[in-house]
């Protein structure tokens, strides 16, 4: 610290890392749960293995390709409000996307199919 004219000039440099790291870490652990109740189904979901023509087709049909969700609502012609995407609030959103990105895969690579009536 220096003192110039009665004002006090901190030098960032000589401030320890280390301690304001290890401080925000403390904090994060007291936010995060030890165990996540939900991790096996995601676990679940990640490693579920698409080998059924059918299966594929009703999984591809099943989970929506954007969030059914965001809404314009509009007005006498203006928009007034916007909804915003909620999908993101789903906890298993990732595994669900990803499981229909593999189910469509399988369509392509496997089936030979046109996953245009998907989209």
């Amino acid at each position: 610290m220096l003192k110039v004219n009665n004002q006090k000039i901190i030098f960032s440099a000589f401030i320890n890392p280390t301690v304001e790291s290890h401080r925000l870490a403390n904090k994060n652990q007291l936010i995060k749960p030890k165990y996540d109740l939900l991790q096996p189904l995601r676990q679940w979901l990640d490693s579920f293995d698409i080998e059924n023509r059918q299966l594929a087709k009703f999984i591809a049909q099943l989970i929506p390709a954007q969030c059914p969700f965001e809404r314009d609502i509009i007005l006498f012609g203006r928009k007034i409000a916007h909804i915003p995407p909620l999908c993101k609030l789903n906890p298993f959103y990732d595994q669900f996307v990803g499981l229909r990105f593999r189910a469509l895969c399988y369509l392509v690579d496997h089936c030979g199919e046109d996953i245009q009536s998907y989209c």
